[in-house]
């Protein structure tokens, strides 16, 4: 996982989920360079590429149930974030 800065809520009671949104997010992110890099190597019809595309997908799904808790202008903040430009 990259090290990335932290990210400030606007309402700070809603800093927790904001920090796991962006947890899960950044795990997604490492999962996913791992998943492009298999595809691009070997391809996709491997268990390393099936494996990698299930983990990606369940982080991503975690992601978005943290970060439908948000308010809609904390989701904005994060997908303006380097966070969620990160690739």
């Amino acid at each position: 996982m990259q090290k990335l800065t932290k990210i400030t809520a606007i309402n700070k009671n809603n800093q927790s989920l904001v920090n796991k949104a962006i947890r899960y997010l950044d795990k997604y992110h490492t999962f996913n360079n791992a998943r492009d890099h298999i595809s691009n190597t070997i391809g996709e019809d491997t268990k390393q590429y099936n494996k990698l595309n299930v983990k990606c997908e369940k982080l991503w799904d975690l992601y978005e149930e943290f970060l439908e808790e948000l308010p809609k202008r904390e989701q904005i903040n994060i997908e303006k974030s380097e966070f969620y430009l990160t690739n």
